[in-house]
């Protein structure tokens, strides 16, 4: 990733309206947003049109409209990055969607962890949604995910971007996952004779 220092200051001027700050800050996130691009599609179906660079650039042209930054650091603008990234899929996906009602295609699960759901059909829209809802309830639960299952960091990755200790770290993911679950497979109701 590129210097933290430099990547810090540079949101800091951005945020304090610097001319010219966002124009700089982008050749030096550019390679780190690639890659978060690629790890989002390497769990895309193998047909999906949108690219890495297209991904990228689309992030981009969102990131030109925000007129409030407010990121504390590094790590908050690449989780910030890495969930318009997910919203431009579900965007994606949705159109697709739309386009092309036809029969199931290649199944693509999110993670082995995670293999209940499947990034390239209507699950990720689901699962997308769901894990909007945990980020009300629990925006750390949620965060966890996103580090975890879409930047592709590992457990004690996420637990020092996140601040906290690896324990706790383990247990949000561990409470995300089944909260997850059960948003997007809720129990039936039991039948009573």
């Amino acid at each position: 990733m590129g210097e933290p220092g430099d990547i810090t200051r540079l949101l800091r001027d951005w945020k304090e309206g610097q001319p010219g700050a966002f124009e700089q800050l982008m050749p030096v996130v550019y390679a780190d947003l690639k890659r978060i691009a690629l790890g989002y599609l390497r769990h895309e179906r193998p047909d999906h049109t949108l690219q890495a660079t297209g991904l990228v650039h689309e992030l981009y042209l969102r990131l030109c409209q925000q007129r409030e930054t407010d990121w504390n650091d590094r790590a908050h603008f690449y989780t910030f990055a890495a969930k318009v990234m997910r919203m431009i899929l579900a965007d994606h996906a949705r159109r697709y969607r739309a386009e092309k009602r036809g029969g199931p295609g290649e199944k693509v699960p999110l993670s082995e962890d995670m293999a209940w759901v499947d990034v390239s059909g209507p699950q990720m829209l689901d699962f997308d949604r769901a894990l909007e809802g945990l980020e009300e309830i629990d925006d750390r639960k949620a965060r966890m995910v996103e580090l975890c299952h879409f930047l592709g960091c590992t457990t004690k990755e996420a637990a020092g971007i996140l601040g906290i200790s690896l324990a706790t770290a383990e247990r949000d993911l561990k409470f995300a996952r089944g909260w997850l679950y059960r948003q997007m497979y809720p129990p039936s109701p039991e039948i009573h004779a």
